[in-house]
């Protein structure tokens, strides 16, 4: 039997809560959902939708709206927290970049989120072909917007100067959790690493829009999100999302609560008084939920806040 998750075969099971009332969405099974569907299978493309278990993939895809992964399915970390496949990927395919093109074009999208999987065994970390998915993107959809989001290319000489050329519209790492978190939950990564991370893209380009995520119900506290959230503006970092984590399987790291709606109205206050540009905080916000809405929200504030009266 191949396991999706062979590291975490040994885990003792933990109790998956019972969700509230709150964060439960419909099954989807809307004609546009499957015509969304029907055109990814078409094309061989892997979304993130699917491989994370997201539970807005009913109502993004009933928009055609859909989240690329790229550089396969299978991650060479083992975060506590994720959903995605783990194991020895494959080898690079070098015609993802004109699949995924193809695939943009026939769902007509004006603003696209490519992701991907953490690749340690290659080494700028996947850089290159971020770069040729984009360049890719800008040459068959000239009129459609890109965000990434990408690794954190931890020891990853000249990533970052490949991605920065690149020149992504919106450059996303996400924080993930709080820094004590982050031997259980996400022990391959370093919090100060992904600081840095955003801090040099936004210091080398400041056009390209920068944007980090954090997951709550973890056993965070809230003390410790708002250090998050300083330490994110110390990195100039333009948007914040704060979602609900949401375990995949008994074998994943236990949800501690579920943070209720009020508690994330708040938390989207007191981010908006940091100086964040956009904040997203809601029980099912997730880093590309919204994606394309919010990117013309980003753009519009960017420009008022330079006197530009015309913000079309």
């Amino acid at each position: 039997m191949k396991y999706r998750h062979p590291e975490k075969r040994n885990n003792p099971d933990s109790e998956i809560l019972r969700k509230p009332s709150w964060i439960r969405v419909k099954a989807p099974v809307s004609l546009k959902y499957n015509q969304t569907k029907k055109i990814i299978k078409k094309n061989n493309v892997v979304t993130v939708c699917e491989e994370a278990a997201c539970p807005n993939i009913g109502e993004c895809w009933e928009k055609k709206h859909a989240t690329f992964m790229i550089m396969g399915d299978t991650c060479t970390r083992a975060c506590a927290f994720c959903n995605v496949i783990t194991g020895k990927p494959k080898a690079l395919d070098k015609f993802e970049p004109y699949r995924i093109s193809e695939t943009i074009k026939e769902l007509n999208l004006n603003h696209v989120v490519i992701t991907s999987v953490d690749r340690d065994d290659l080494i700028d970390g996947g850089a290159s072909h971020f770069f040729d998915v984009i360049t890719m993107i800008r040459k068959k959809c000239k009129n459609t917007t890109i965000e990434i989001l990408t690794p954190d290319f931890l020891k990853k000489d000249g990533a970052l100067e490949i991605i920065i050329s690149s020149k992504p519209d919106v450059f996303n790492h996400n924080i993930e959790t709080v820094p004590r978190l982050y031997p259980s939950i996400r022990p391959g990564s370093r919090y100060f690493a992904s600081l840095n991370l955003l801090n040099s893209i936004k210091k080398n380009d400041p056009k390209i829009f920068t944007k980090s995520g954090l997951m709550v119900g973890l056993g965070e506290n809230k003390s410790e999100i708002l250090q998050v959230m300083d330490d994110l503006r110390t990195a100039n970092v333009d948007f914040l999302t704060i979602g609900q984590y949401l375990q995949p399987t008994l074998k994943h790291a236990k949800v501690d609560r579920f943070i209720k709606p009020e508690e994330f109205e708040s938390y989207k206050s007191i981010a908006y008084s940091k100086g964040f540009l956009l904040v997203s905080s809601s029980p099912l916000t997730r880093s590309s939920y919204h994606a394309s809405e919010d990117f013309k929200i980003l753009r519009k504030k960017r420009l008022a806040n330079l006197g530009i009266k015309n913000l079309n």
